[in-house]
């Protein structure tokens, strides 16, 4: 009987071995696969979220990290693509919107809140991460206000789950009613939250639609700053440990180098292909890590007003850039 226990026990623990192995060479493959021109950002996101229900991913421990560095380095990238002076007129065009998108959203989700009676913090982060850059603006004020980690997952869960479908439904509605670059540009970087998505959205539309989206989205996520020393004074915290993106410090200086050094055009393309490559790669690594514990956890009615503030801010940006800009 002792022997037969034994066998069993050592035929399971191989069973997880090989499992876990197999797992590891699954997602191997396909971080791969995302480092090549074969995959589009949406099919990145998508394998990502398929490995996620499957098979899991088997470094989810380090997916926070991991996709947060990337997305970084991946935007400083795309700086040596881009010029100042058209970097500046965008910016310049979107600076009223940014405004005006991220005052309504931030009452219009305190209201909600209200309304659905959600927890307070809660609410707070899934406003701010609609209004700014979804989970870089969650990451920066959840210390500020002394989010607990339930409330940071569901508000992070909320803005994730929206962006993958943003990723897909953006440039079919774009599209669709013939915006033009500049249109789309505009307002995936104002309707869509997180950067990441924002930039593969956008790069799926065209080249010039991609300069305008990530200008002005890393132009709105400066406005962390301000809004975190907001929620400091709301929220009664004196420590303001604020969280300042100094990434964009550096895309501004890639972009300064493009402009007014015409040397680094040799190597500019490499740069850029690499950090689309990185964008790629960091969607599918948000996909892998949206499991569906993470699914399950995030509860209707946080879900229900991320969902009524999407929609707001999307249908009001389109309204807009295609009136005005």
């Amino acid at each position: 009987m002792h022997t037969q226990n034994q066998f069993a026990n050592n035929t399971h623990n191989l069973i997880l071995n090989v499992s876990t192995n197999a797992r590891i060479v699954i997602f191997i493959i396909c971080t791969a696969l995302c480092l090549t021109s074969l995959i589009s950002p949406a099919i990145a996101l998508l394998m990502g979220l398929t490995i996620a229900q499957f098979t899991g991913h088997p470094y989810l421990h380090l997916n926070h990290k991991a996709t947060h560095l990337l997305l970084q380095i991946s935007v400083v990238g795309l700086g040596f693509g881009m010029n100042v002076h058209s970097a500046l007129q965008a910016g310049k065009e979107g600076l009223l919107f940014t405004i005006m998108s991220i005052t309504c959203t931030l009452i219009f989700g305190y209201l909600t809140g209200k309304w659905f009676k959600i927890e307070k913090k809660t609410s707070y982060l899934i406003s701010s991460g609609t209004a700014i850059c979804g989970g870089s603006a969650i990451a920066a004020i959840s210390p500020v206000i002394k989010a607990e980690e339930k409330q940071i997952s569901v508000a992070l869960g909320c803005i994730f789950i929206l962006n993958s479908i943003a990723l897909f439904i953006f440039p079919v509605i774009g599209h669709h009613l013939n915006l033009s670059q500049n249109q789309f540009g505009l307002w995936c970087a104002i309707a869509i939250h997180d950067t990441s998505s924002v930039v593969g959205a956008a790069g799926k539309y065209g080249t010039h639609a991609l300069e305008v989206a990530t200008t002005v989205k890393l132009a709105r996520a400066l406005w962390i700053i301000p809004i975190a020393f907001l929620s400091s004074f709301l929220f009664k915290n004196d420590s303001r440990k604020i969280k300042v993106p100094y990434f964009i410090g550096l895309f501004i200086l890639a972009l300064i180098i493009n402009t007014y050094l015409p040397a680094i055009s040799v190597v500019s393309p490499y740069i850029i292909k690499i950090a689309k490559a990185g964008l790629t790669l960091t969607l599918f690594l948000i996909g892998a890590g949206l499991s569906r514990t993470v699914l399950l956890s995030v509860g209707f009615r946080p879900l229900f007003q991320s969902i009524l503030l999407w929609i707001a801010i999307s249908a009001s940006a389109l309204y807009a850039v295609t009136h005005w800009a």
